[in-house]
């Protein structure tokens, strides 16, 4: 494996998966009992439900928790609950709305400029089967929060993961992703009438497909877990964060922990070629991972 300006003992592992997840299937709870002291965690849409779940895991865990929201409230409230529960004063509440790429880039400047290195960023926020709107930079909501919100506030933060010796990317998608389809004529919905239930699907096929060239780009692992309920749904995101065993493993594909084959349009390497492409002009990215530098990738969900 080529280098990615520091060797892959110095850079570490970035862990790629995405968990699906279904109301009447349940993941069970994570096996290993490994512990992330020290390691700096950021979770998107941590104030309630899965991300919250998850947070709350990762904090008993020992790591230092950055609450990544939009409702700074309920986000402020989410994190204090936490800090009572696990006594840990390492639990952070920090504003980020992936509906503004201007937010995003904020947010990622702030990481990068206060934490010396971030550990583990798992993408989990996503909003669903909303009406027809738009985001502050004019996409389709659920596209421009589900996917191109998270493409590039992980891509702002990858330089800053490198200066973890174990750094892990969990992007969470859904069991919708297998009714997903890709329109790079229409994304937007701007020509078609629009259908909420596709456009989620297309979003969330669209999560697979980043964590699939993201992978190929770091030469990293990609995984996938079927789970249930904001506690059960947590423990996939869990596992993929803290996980020994996971070291080193790649290109898998995880239901229920089982290892299973995704949806075919999810395996289709062109299709996330060009998805990324599409995805760094939209957002205006203008340096991308290349396969060339090596390394590994993450990933996890529901909604």
């Amino acid at each position: 494996m080529k280098a990615y300006l520091v060797p892959l003992s110095v850079l570490g592992t970035f862990v790629g998966g995405a968990v699906l997840l279904k109301d009447n299937v349940t993941g069970g709870t994570c096996p290993s009992k490994a512990t992330i002291k020290g390691k700096t965690v950021v979770v998107t849409g941590a104030n309630t439900g899965i991300g919250k779940e998850t947070a709350l895991e990762l904090a008993k865990r020992g790591g230092r928790i950055i609450m990544a929201c939009r409702d700074m409230g309920k986000c402020e409230a989410a994190a204090k609950e936490i800090r009572g529960e696990t006594l840990s004063h390492s639990v952070y509440a920090r504003y980020l709305d992936l509906a503004s790429l201007k937010s995003v880039r904020e947010f990622a400047e702030r990481i990068n400029q206060e934490e010396e290195r971030v550990d583990i960023l798992i993408n989990n926020a996503a909003v669903m089967r909303c009406p027809y709107w738009k985001t502050e930079d004019g996409f389709e909501m659920q596209f421009g929060v589900n996917h191109l919100g998270h493409f590039l506030l992980t891509n702002l933060l990858l330089e800053k993961m490198k200066a973890s010796e174990s750094a892990r990317i969990i992007n969470v998608s859904s069991l919708a992703h297998v009714a997903g389809t890709v329109d790079f004529d229409d994304l937007n919905w701007e020509k078609k009438k629009f259908n909420t239930k596709a456009a989620y699907c297309q979003s969330k096929l669209a999560n697979v497909l980043f964590s699939r060239e993201l992978a190929r780009r770091l030469e990293g692992p990609l995984f996938w877990l079927l789970v249930k309920s904001p506690r059960l749904a947590a423990q996939p995101s869990v596992y993929l964060a803290v996980a020994e065993e996971l070291e080193g493993v790649s290109g898998k594909y995880f239901d229920s922990m089982r290892e299973k084959e995704p949806a075919p349009q999810a395996q289709d390497e062109e299709v996330a070629k060009r998805l990324w492409v599409t995805s760094a002009q939209l957002v205006g990215l203008e340096e991308t991972p290349s396969r060339s530098r090596g390394g590994k990738t993450a990933s996890a969900k529901q909604k």
